[in-house]
């Protein structure tokens, strides 16, 4: 739906054969052209009979979430790739990584990963790049590794992050953030993750290998302050205390605001193999994506957007009671220090 899609639509504007293969359950615009397979890909089974005998040039599978894919048979699942592909080019994630790593900048891809098995969404992601990489280094299927961090733009259907933002700032709504705004964390653009995807396809020193791709790190006050700018809107910021958070039967803000994001990917292997690339800047790649937004007519939404996967959205209403709670804390507290 997301970065499924977008790289789809690259390939297909760069003059590529394109033939898409899902279990067709969620509706989408391919463009004119593009071939569909379906199968479920927790049965291997059908995977290759949909497959047929055809050989591939490349195999981008941006399906590897484990709400999509789990109770898949990893090796079943490669071997129906095996000699049959010139690359594979798995899409990771920043959750591969072992979580204990986190406050500890940056993350790089020779660092241990997500120890927690197949049933989490990092320890899937974690299981199958070990499998991936096996077979790359036995030669039998070229497989390279791509770990994404936040991803951001067009089409994003993880609705609790820009989307809800733009919303929040336009209508002046608070903006709640939790640990003074510290928390920091990696985003990229969706167009420079399909870039870079494509072009470690057609990198044969990249099998094997795992890369990094992202482009930006920054704090969630840097974050706000920026997106704020380019709304053209001074931010209504509260910072929730870690005493009132704790007392919350749910986070009055974006997941990538907590603590469990608190990492910085490296992306130095990636610009060493890959030079050429010039991902956007965060400024630039928000910048866009406002546009897009606007363009949409996204800026009316009146009710909350819902994905059936990812279940991300937004509550404005349980923001401003919470935001309204810390201001009460903050009265009192400043009526208790007078009355000393």
């Amino acid at each position: 739906m997301f970065v499924g899609r977008r790289l789809v639509e690259t390939l297909v504007e760069a003059g590529h054969d394109v033939t898409v293969l899902n279990r067709g359950v969620t509706p989408v615009d391919l463009p004119p052209g593009v071939g569909v397979l379906r199968a479920d890909r927790t049965k291997p089974a059908q995977v290759a009979e949909a497959l047929g005998g055809a050989d591939w040039d490349c195999v981008f599978d941006v399906s590897g979430f484990v709400m999509a894919a789990g109770g898949v048979d990893v090796d079943s699942f490669l071997d129906v790739f095996e000699s049959r592909t010139d690359c594979y080019v798995y899409v990771s994630s920043i959750m591969a990584y072992d979580q204990a790593l986190l406050g500890l900048f940056p993350w790089r891809e020779d660092m241990a990963t997500n120890p927690t098995g197949p049933s989490s969404y990092g320890g899937f992601k974690a299981v199958v790049e070990t499998a991936l990489l096996s077979r790359a280094r036995s030669g039998g299927l070229p497989g390279t590794v791509v770990r994404p961090a936040a991803i951001y733009g067009p089409h994003n259907n993880i609705y609790d992050m820009e989307t809800a933002m733009w919303l929040r700032l336009a209508a002046q709504r608070p903006v709640v953030i939790p640990h003074s705004g510290l928390v920091t964390a990696s985003y990229g653009h969706v167009d420079d993750l399909c870039e870079a995807m494509i072009a470690l396809s057609r990198c044969a020193k990249a099998a094997g290998e795992v890369f990094n791709v992202t482009t930006s790190a920054l704090t969630v006050k840097r974050y706000v302050e920026t997106l704020a700018a380019i709304v053209g809107v001074e931010p209504n910021v509260v910072e929730i205390p870690d005493d009132i958070l704790a007392e919350l039967p749910a986070a009055p803000f974006g997941h990538l605001f907590g603590r469990a994001h608190h990492a910085v990917l490296s992306t130095l292997k990636l610009q060493a193999t890959l030079p050429q690339l010039d991902p956007r800047s965060f400024e630039r790649g928000h910048e866009e994506t406002y546009e897009w937004f606007l363009s949409m007519g996204w800026d009316r939404l009146d009710v909350p957007l819902a994905d059936p996967v990812w279940r991300s959205s937004w509550d404005f209403a349980w923001e401003a009671e919470v935001a309204a709670r810390v201001s009460t804390s903050r009265n009192r507290l400043s009526s208790q220090t007078g009355a000393t």
